[in-house]
């Protein structure tokens, strides 16, 4: 958890390229925020069609409907 809130933030202060090259050293694949923030940094890099798998993974391995909504919305906006 520790290393994913680091990467997120490391996104924000140094670039999506940067905190995603930190995503990618993280084991935790159903774990469903890894994939929505990987989601987020594929879309600001303008890799639309990951961004969108990680935003379909982050939706089906959420069990609260309001979440997957929020995937959802997001993968509708790509």
């Amino acid at each position: 958890m520790v290393a994913l809130n680091r990467a997120v933030a490391v996104g924000e202060a140094d670039g999506p390229a940067a905190g995603l090259a930190l995503l990618d050293r993280i084991e935790l694949p159903g774990y469903r925020y890894l994939h929505s923030a990987r989601a987020e940094l594929l879309r600001r890099l303008g890799r639309a069609a990951e961004a969108r798998e990680e935003y379909r993974r982050a939706a089906a391995l959420s069990d609260d409907a309001a979440e997957r909504r929020l995937f959802e919305r997001r993968l509708e906006k790509i």
